[in-house]
């Protein structure tokens, strides 16, 4: 039976020969990955494919801890892994031991003489067990045995020791001890790998015990990174180089998807705003603009979107009467209502600041304008029947249908208590600005549109800046399932001491609800100041307070110091804003604040900076 037995091990064994000489010379996923060669003769560190690898073990820091100790050490972009493990003791078993020690190192510190040199040491450890057994059974802590090593690297013998000599001040700075894990690199090397190999070398070094509330200090996932899964790149933490991704239209975790851009003259903003539209562009997002100094005229054209120019020069117009269908929601009512309390803010930029008078007296002469083309408050005269072969269609109403500007401008004149309104509409009638008396002349179906108001001069910036923010916000209202955006470039011509209450309550009303629209309001300036110019800064502070997302580019110090009085900026982060470069900017994104530099790809930047086959 033995003979049978052995014969049949030794045709098992030739079987097995066979096969492995068969897998002989297959290339293999370990083979893929595997590195050229691996050098462990130098005790310092491990040399592998012409990197430098070396360890640091950290073998002691304080029990009780106010902060997270690896915070500093992890905010850095210093290259770097980081390995803890946290082995749990028996409880029961834990808090027998310490009251065994107690009782033997307190009878000791009793009966020996009290003037013995180690008398310190075992008072210490004596009070030491009694408070970590008090912990355990009074307050239900548990007692683990912690071990953290960091590893660094780089392909350069002396990079690689100045790195090291930082990451010991970092880490020595907060209160923790090192030790360098000289010939012990490999077992360090492999415990900060993904394989939860602890050596029993280096736990030797680097055991501490830690009751459980200490391991909080421990935990490592603090980095201010922002990665939003269905996000859009916007450019990497300049601390740690981690990726910033950001999808302002989530609304389960922003309250909602507006956005302020404030930054000095050349700081980046406007290439920031730009490289915005252009990704949500890919992305299929409706996206207004109003632009007072043409800065997105050639990505329009590039974006091929829709450019509406509006001045002396232009051959395009909008009517400011154009009462339009999606204007409001189809399960609502008050077509006229509507349109009158947005053109009474028009005319008020254009009277100047008219009392609850004469507002009583313009809105009077505005539902008899729309009464001389058939429309009233009953929002079926806003439609008109149209035959065809098959019946009779309600259709709403078109621009040539709405009254313009001089229908009004005679209205006016017809009564003395109105004729000083007339004698100011005469620019617009017949002036430098007649360009307004018109009907519109252009299609809207394009899901970028720009805004061109730049002709219309710094006076009257405010009148097409407001002509196309109602525009906008109508077609923002139109389907509450499409995702848009309106930009708002220069905002505080429409929000500070040069425009009215009604003009500034009509666009904190677009940032308090655009939200419900699918929509997203970006309000962008670099004249911090005037944004918070009318009625103390109140529209200001609101639209601040309800954009989710916050980038603050380089700023004066006279800007940083009215931006602190309405948000909660650090004196840390008022001194990085201040010396910010191009570029660079302090994002406050929901709660995380994070210094991000704006990344873009090239082809992206020639498209922004119209260098294209240039």
């Amino acid at each position: 039976m033995k003979k049978i037995k052995n014969k049949i091990k030794e045709k098992s064994n030739k079987n097995n020969n066979k096969k492995l000489e068969f897998m002989d010379g297959v290339f293999t996923d370990n083979d893929f990955l595997s590195p050229s060669y691996i050098n462990l003769s130098n005790p310092k560190y491990i040399e592998i494919d012409n990197n430098y690898y070396s360890s640091l073990l950290i073998i002691n820091y304080f029990r009780e801890q106010t902060e997270l100790i690896l915070k500093s050490i992890i905010d850095t972009n210093i290259d770097i892994n980081i390995s803890i493990f946290y082995e749990k003791q028996e409880t029961y078993k834990t808090i027998r031991d310490l009251t065994y020690h107690i009782g033997n190192v307190g009878v000791d510190i009793k009966s020996n003489n009290q003037n013995r040199q180690d008398i310190e040491i075992a008072t210490f450890t004596y009070n030491d067990a009694k408070y970590i057994r008090k912990e355990m059974q009074i307050n239900n802590e548990e007692l683990y045995f912690l071990y953290i090593y960091i590893n660094t690297y780089s392909n350069d013998i002396k990079e690689l020791e100045y790195t090291l000599n930082k990451i010991e001040g970092i880490i020595q700075s907060k209160g923790m001890q090192t030790r360098r894990a000289y010939f012990r690199q490999e077992q360090a090397y492999r415990a900060c790998l993904p394989l939860m190999e602890n050596n029993k070398l280096l736990k030797e070094v680097s055991k501490r015990n830690v009751l459980t509330s200490g391991l909080i200090a421990t935990y490592p996932f603090i980095s201010s990174a922002i990665f939003d899964e269905k996000g859009i790149f916007v450019g990497t933490n300049i601390y740690n180089n981690s990726l910033v991704f950001i999808d302002r239209y989530n609304t389960n975790k922003y309250k909602n998807a507006n956005m302020c851009v404030f930054g000095t003259s050349g700081a980046g903003k406007s290439f920031y705003t730009k490289l915005l539209i252009l990704r949500y562009r890919l992305l299929g997002i409706e996206q207004y603009i109003i632009d007072p100094e043409r800065e997105y005229n050639n990505l329009c054209k590039e974006l091929n979107g829709t450019l509406l120019k509006i001045g002396p020069g232009s051959d395009t117009y909008i009517n400011v009467f154009d009462i339009r269908k999606e204007s409001i929601e189809d399960d609502e009512q008050g077509y006229l209502a509507n349109k009158i309390s947005k053109l009474i803010g028009f005319f008020n930029l254009i009277f100047g600041n008219i009392n609850e008078e004469e507002k009583a007296i313009l809105e009077e002469k505005l539902i008899e304008l729309y009464k001389t083309k058939g429309i009233t408050f009953d929002d079926k005269s806003l439609f008109k029947n149209e035959e065809n072969k098959v019946r009779i269609t309600p259709v709403f109403k078109e621009s040539k249908d709405m009254p313009i500007l001089e229908d009004f401008y005679n209205i006016l004149g017809q009564d003395e208590k109105t004729k000083v309104f007339k004698v100011k509409l005469i620019p617009f009638i017949k002036g430098s600005l007649k360009f307004f008396n018109n009907y519109t002349n252009v299609e809207l179906n394009n899901k970028l549109i720009v805004a061109d108001v730049y002709e219309l001069g710094e006076e009257n910036l405010k009148y097409g800046m407001y002509l196309f923010t109602m525009l906008f916000w109508d077609k923002i209202k139109k389907d509450r399932e499409i995702k848009k955006a309106i930009y708002l470039d220069e905002i505080w011509r429409l929000i500070g001491v040069t425009s009215n209450k009604d003009v500034a309550s009509f666009i904190y009303k677009i940032f308090k609800t655009i939200r419900k629209y699918g929509g997203s309001g970006i309000a962008i300036t670099q004249d911090i100041s005037d944004i918070f110019s009318l009625e103390d800064g109140t529209y200001g502070k609101s639209i601040l307070n309800n954009s989710s997302i916050k980038t603050f580019f380089s700023l004066e110090e006279e800007n940083i110091k009215i931006l602190e009085q309405y948000t909660n900026l650090s004196e840390k982060e008022k001194v990085e804003i201040k010396s910010l470069k191009r570029g660079e900017c302090l994002m406050f994104v929901g709660d995380e604040h994070i210094l991000t530099k704006i990344d873009s790809a090239e082809y992206e930047r020639e498209i922004i900076e119209n260098k294209k086959g240039k």
